[in-house]
């Protein structure tokens, strides 16, 4: 016999949410005409919170195979917006930059997603949204475990 499902889960709530966020995300970079998948726009964030950081760390960080992400750098670079260079203590390794030209369309990309973010939280109080910020990092490094790097900032 099966048991009645009597309410949802905060993992439900979490992966919903989430994917309806990425949505308007995504939805917010194609209208706003930068030529920069939502993809791409998260890549050029996280390199910006994660300056010169070796492509398979940052690959680890977005939680993407190394090959996805250097199909984003690859776009990125092409657009001079990131320089990837050799590691001094390992040849094989590459590092990734920002270059000078990314400042605009970083500010760009950011301004959309506060925008988007700011809708999904318009009838939060300051005080709450704070708590959430809290709590979920809090959750995030208690998932993150073992993992290197991961649930920190």
């Amino acid at each position: 016999m099966l048991t009645k499902y009597t309410g949802e889960t905060i993992g439900l709530l979490l992966v919903d949410g989430a994917r309806l966020l990425r949505l308007q995300i995504d939805r917010a970079f194609e209208e706003a005409g930068l030529g920069l998948t939502a993809g791409e726009a998260r890549t050029l964030a996280y390199v910006a919170l994660y300056p010169a950081s070796r492509q398979t760390a940052l690959a680890a960080q977005m939680n993407v195979e190394p090959m996805t992400l250097v199909i984003f750098l690859d776009k990125l670079e092409s657009r001079g917006l990131i320089a990837r260079e050799p590691d001094p203590t390992d040849r094989r390794a590459k590092i990734v930059q920002l270059t000078p030209d990314a400042q605009p369309t970083l500010e760009q990309v950011q301004g959309i997603t506060r925008k988007v973010q700011d809708e999904a939280l318009q009838d939060f109080r300051p005080e709450e949204v704070e708590i959430l910020r809290t709590l979920l990092k809090r959750m995030r490094a208690n998932l993150a475990g073992g993992e290197p790097g991961r649930g920190q900032e």
